[in-house]
Formats: structure tokens, sequence, C-alpha cells
């Protein structure tokens, strides 16, 4: 039995995919299982996956049911009770899983690892901005507290054993974008995070990355569930705030007044910087310009119109 098994999530990744399995099959740490979950492609990705005939490789098809339920697959069928994910347009450095089992070892009493990552773009690898220094030390770090500038788990830098799974519960299906969010803050109440500070993580950025991102404000989170840890949590409180402050400017973007709304009176305007509360107030060609010039320099930017030259 391997020590851990790789869970890549593919949908439409022809672009990527190759580079994605490859990554993990240049590790040095060589003890382990692949098991792609294929859902429900319409593009190429099948027929590159199957040119990989490494007998680690277990591949699953099935209909297009979301991240979600092809995280869940793969974890139902892993033959470990310690997994790794990877989305299927992502990559690692080759130190990436030895790295993790060292972190492993050396803290046996802990559930989920995590490493740094950096987004890497057409011409440049930008570290992402985290709320502490990136200085290569492994440390046990709070979820909440090490989250405020940029998520300390991602759906690509997280491993963690199974049993998590008894507290926290699977990926919600019925949450199409933002499911991996949703389960952070469920896995952050109730674990600490052995965190390699690290990057060994590449986000790959492209427009053409979010061309499978859902941009419905039905298929987001609510935050809805955690009233009473946010009561009992300013860190907590503070985290879905700044999920909330984004979703409300996706809102505005999308001329939902009640979407607005909705999340706008959840937010405790302490939770939000000074820039933020001027944003999230702001009328919609204030925010359109703001965010146009961002992409047009390059960056990350979560809104399909605002990285498409058929924007508005």
């Amino acid at each position: 039995m391997p020590q851990i098994s790789v869970i890549i999530s593919v949908f439409n990744k022809q672009q990527y995919i190759y580079d994605t399995i490859q990554s993990v099959l240049n590790q040095t740490f060589s003890d382990f299982e692949i098991i792609i979950i294929n859902d429900g492609s319409t593009d190429q990705s099948e027929t590159i996956i199957k040119t990989f005939t490494d007998a680690r490789i277990h591949y699953i098809k099935q209909p297009n049911k979301g991240a979600a339920a092809a995280r869940n697959t793969g974890i139902a069928k892993a033959n470990t009770n310690f997994v790794a994910l990877l989305d299927g347009d992502d990559t690692w450095h080759n130190t990436y899983l030895e790295s993790i089992i060292n972190a492993k070892n050396n803290f046996p009493d802990a559930q989920v690892f995590a490493s740094a990552v950096a987004h890497k773009y057409d011409t440049e690898l930008v570290p992402v901005p985290y709320n502490f220094k990136i200085d290569g030390k492994i440390s046990i770090k709070n979820y909440f507290k090490n989250s405020k500038k940029h998520s300390l788990l991602t759906s690509s830098s997280i491993a963690f054993n199974t049993d998590i799974l008894l507290t926290t519960g699977n990926f919600n299906t019925s949450i199409k974008s933002g499911e991996d969010t949703d389960m952070w803050i469920r896995i952050g109440l109730y674990f600490p995070i052995v965190f390699i500070n690290k990057v060994l993580v590449y986000y790959n950025y492209s427009d053409s990355s979010l061309s499978n991102t859902t941009f419905n404000l039905s298929a987001k989170p609510k935050y809805d569930k955690y009233d009473a840890e946010e009561k009992n949590n300013p860190e907590v409180k503070a985290f879905i705030d700044k999920n909330r402050y984004s979703l409300a400017l996706l809102s505005r973007l999308q001329n939902d007044n009640q979407a607005f709304n909705f999340y706008h009176s959840k937010i405790d305007r302490s939770s939000l910087t000074l820039k933020q509360n001027i944003l999230i107030n702001s009328p919609k060609w204030i925010l359109k310009a703001l965010l146009q010039l961002k992409a047009l320099k390059g960056k990350k930017v979560y809104y399909m119109p605002l990285n498409s030259k058929k924007s508005e």
C-alpha cells in the first residue's frame, strides 16, 4: 500500500494536465498512487491522460458534477487514509511530496499539512502574499489567524488524513464555486495546520484558467452556517467577512442587489480595511475601472468579464 494518494481533479484542462501529472511523476518521493478524476471533460484532457502508462495511475471518468464531487470521488477511491489534492492545471515542485511526508513524520499527531504557493503567470512567478514572512521553516499555524492575506490552504497545496472528514464532512457538492473555502473553514475550526513555509506549489494563471469558473452567485457559499463560531471567535468572523466582501463586490458588478444586501448586511465593517470599506460602497463603474486596471497589469482577477476582451 502506498504512503499517500494524490487526487487530481480535471475538467477541461488539456492545456495543463500533462504538466500537472508529470510534476507528480517527477517527485523525489515515489511511494504514492495517483487517482485522476475526469469530471466530464469535453476537450482532449482524457486523450492526454491516457498517454501515461505508469502503474501508479488510476483513472476514473464521471459525468460533470463539479470540483467538490470530483474530489469526494477521488478520496473515496483512495487506497490510503492520507491524501494530497492537486488541481488539473497546477504543478508541484519535485520535493513537494517528500516535504509533506517529512512534515508528517516530524509531527505525527497532526492531521493537516500544506505548503506555500506561488502564482505562475506567463512571464513571471509570484509568491502569494501571506501575513507572515516566507522563511523556509515548518510550524503549526492557526488557519484563520494566518489566512488574513491569502488562504493558508489551497486545493493544490493541502494534504490530510481522511479521518478528519468524520469531523468536517466531505466537500459540499451543492457549492459549485468556493467549495474549497467552505471546506477550509470547517478544517480550520477543528484542526491546526502544519505549514511548510516554502513555495512548493505553482498555480498556473491565465485568462483561460477562469473559463470553467462559476460566476453564478446562487452557486457560491452563503457563509450562513457559522454564526456561533463567528460570535465566539473574532478571527473566524474577520476571515468569513473578507470572503463575504468579495461576493458583495461580485454582486455589485452583476447588479444583483438582493445578493449584495445579503452579504453586505452580515459584514462587520471592522473586519475590512479602509480601502475595502470604500470599495464595497462604491458604484459599479468605479469597481469595473479599478479591476480592469488590475487585469491589464496581468494580475489575478476573479471576475471573468474583467479578464475578457469582450468586457463591456
